[in-house]
């Protein structure tokens, strides 16, 4: 189960950034499986793919969170789907499906790695 993982860490990569969404399944999960517009319960770490710095990270809170991807950025509701409990996935998300161009969103204009455990499906 996800909840036994612990934290990823996550390396800034060589390269240039993907203009697409970029999934790469980690652990492949064996539970329920994450579909559009489901609520969903991660554990996730957030960087900013050009430097490595972690933004945001549920594992520092303690807890993992639940969220409708309805109401999520757009890389997260392309790129949960098909995702099965117990499973670890990476996202590599460009600015167009993240929090846009720069200077909006103090992300906004960057491209985010999130990996992502999915704890349970609702």
């Amino acid at each position: 189960m996800s909840d036994n993982l612990s934290k990823p860490e996550i390396d800034a990569p060589a390269g240039p950034a993907p203009a697409e969404l970029v999934i790469r399944d980690i652990v492949v999960g064996d539970g329920a499986e994450a579909v559009a517009g489901a609520t969903v319960t991660v554990h996730y770490v957030g960087v900013e793919f050009e430097t490595g710095e972690e933004f945001d990270s549920s594992w520092g809170r303690g807890e993992s969170i639940q969220f409708p991807l309805r109401g999520l950025i757009q890389g997260w509701q392309d790129g949960i789907p098909g995702m099965r409990v117990g499973g670890r996935r990476e996202l590599v998300i460009p600015p167009a499906l993240a929090y846009g161009p720069a200077g909006g969103h103090f992300l906004g204009g960057k491209t985010l790695i999130f990996v992502i455990d999915l704890v349970a499906v609702a």
